[in-house]
């Protein structure tokens, strides 16, 4: 059985940085491409970023220059590291592989 918990939300300051985890059980992250959407409340979900199986990255226009997204192989997980962040960037964050999907992370970007 596939798990995935993600990690690491919290409340932020606009300019802050936060780096969220998806820990991975029943699938190992090296194989596998991880992908990292959000929803902002009213809103649909949209892609954060994703990589691949060989470490190839991808970026969703909204986090582009801000974002780095990594695999740690040793402790099957993912991590998504969001800089300079926004109040737009207020969102639940999930990650996904293939059909699986966390319940996600709250991330609040406030003053």
């Amino acid at each position: 059985q596939v798990q995935l918990v993600e990690s690491g939300g919290g409340l932020v300051q606009p300019g802050g940085s936060l780096r969220l985890s998806c820990a991975a059980s029943g699938r190992a992250v090296s194989s596998e491409n991880v992908q990292w959407y959000r929803q902002a409340p009213g809103k649909g979900r949209k892609l954060v970023a994703v990589i691949g199986h060989l470490g190839t990255t991808l970026y969703g226009d909204s986090v582009k220059g801000r974002s780095t997204i990594s695999k740690d192989n040793a402790t099957n997980t993912v991590h998504l590291q969001i800089n300079n962040m926004k109040q737009e960037d207020t969102a639940i964050y999930c990650c996904s592989i293939s059909k699986y999907w966390g319940k996600g992370t709250q991330v609040t970007v406030s003053s």
